[in-house]
């Protein structure tokens, strides 16, 4: 585990309600960062009262981050703390399961508008504001699931490839700047996640899957390490160094055996 200078500044972590994004806040939290969380669902205030323990202080923001008004309403908490953001971990994320033309056109949507769209509004107003003042980090939740063509998870794949991408040209553009963006890249993670895209009848919904809190501590390190990406695991590894040799024909026809509805029950 790397080791790190600490101090009293501020974090901000979305999609802090569950899983990665929990773990990532425990994380800064245990490091003695004040918090700032996010997320769409009222237990994003008990999760709040939870991390009090670490002894900082932590602020919800209940707040639909696949909006821009849901953004604005981030931003406009953060400015009203009279404080600059050390950490920004853009972590919130949805995916959807079963075939591209068998969901609602407003689900596929509102996963690009989550995954992309919100996530690179916040960076923009954050990230103007760290470059100003010649410092801070950013963490992009990011996924190895943006290098294979996701048959089943048309979508969602589709959105972490434009993340991985996003975050390397990020990284390129401020490495000068006293910013530094880094990208958790993980695998299948043990959270709410494959419940809530439907995907528990799935052969990947039914795979043992890493711990949150283990992915998350990975990320965290890397972003503390100023990092361009990081990988967690050594199978993810390898399936994202095979992923890169692969024909992308093969790696969708792979995926679609494991992303098929019902392929967990056959």
């Amino acid at each position: 585990m790397a080791t790190h200078q600490t101090g009293k500044g501020l974090a901000v972590v979305t999609g802090a309600s569950t899983g990665i994004g929990l773990e990532l806040a425990k994380c800064a939290a245990q490091d003695g960062y004040d918090l700032i969380i996010a997320a769409d669902e009222e237990r994003i205030n008990l999760v709040a009262t939870n991390l009090k323990e670490f002894g900082t202080t932590v602020d919800a923001v209940e707040a639909d981050l696949s909006t821009l008004e849901g953004v604005d309403r981030l931003v406009e908490r953060i400015t009203a703390s009279g404080r600059s953001v050390d950490l920004l971990m853009a972590n919130a994320g949805r995916g959807l399961a079963k075939g591209f033309l068998d969901q609602s056109f407003g689900e596929a949507r509102k996963v690009i508008d989550t995954n992309v769209t919100g996530t690179i509004y916040l960076i923009h107003e954050i990230g103007n504001q760290m470059r100003s003042r010649g410092e801070g980090r950013i963490l992009l939740t990011g996924s190895i699931a943006g290098f294979i063509p996701g048959s089943y998870q048309a979508v969602y794949n589709g959105t972490k490839a434009f993340i991985n991408s996003f975050s390397f040209a990020l990284r390129e553009e401020l490495k000068e700047s006293g910013v530094t963006v880094s990208c958790l890249m993980p695998g299948a993670t043990e959270t709410e996640f494959f419940k809530r895209a439907d995907l528990m009848d799935t052969a990947i919904g039914q795979a043992k899957k890493d711990d949150a809190a283990d992915v998350a501590r990975i990320g965290y390190d890397a972003l503390m390490d100023g990092k361009g990406d990081v990988v967690s695991g050594w199978k993810n590894k390898l399936q994202a160094a095979v992923a890169n040799v692969t024909p992308a024909s093969v790696l969708a026809h792979q995926h679609s055996k494991m992303a098929e509805p019902g392929s967990g029950t056959k």
